[in-house]
């Protein structure tokens, strides 16, 4: 079994910067993929940004692109999510998933996951 735990999170300015934090136990993440979505009020949960652990192939959302950055530590089987120069419309609860057979054409659905870690509140004040 996967779970991921949330760290960090919070209440940022715009232009500010967060680090999230999602750590799988259980199991090896060798050739999971792994992915952090994000669910504004009233809206469907989106694709934020994924990772394949095997490659360290990455993958991002227009809307953040240059702007946030996954990355993974193998040891500590954990996946993060650099972000910076956060706005406003970045506010959402963030969620990690794992999938182990997620393909690059199912990778940007929520559908795909089998596994979630939980939310945790990011907040941008303008």
């Amino acid at each position: 079994e996967v779970r991921c735990r949330r760290l960090g999170g919070g209440l940022v300015q715009a232009g500010g910067s967060l680090r999230l934090s999602c750590a799988a136990s259980g199991r090896t993440m060798r050739g999971y993929t792994m992915a952090w979505f994000r669910q504004a009020p009233g809206q469907e949960r989106e694709f934020v940004s994924g990772l394949r652990w095997s490659s360290g192939h990455t993958y991002y959302a227009d809307s953040v692109k240059g702007r946030f950055t996954i990355s993974k530590d193998n040891a500590k089987n954990t996946i993060y999510l650099q972000m910076s120069s956060l706005k406003p419309e970045d506010t959402a609860v963030y969620y990690c998933a794992a999938d182990a057979n997620a393909i690059l054409s199912s990778m940007r659905h929520s559908s795909t996951y089998d596994y979630w870690g939980q939310g945790t509140q990011v907040t941008v004040s303008s």
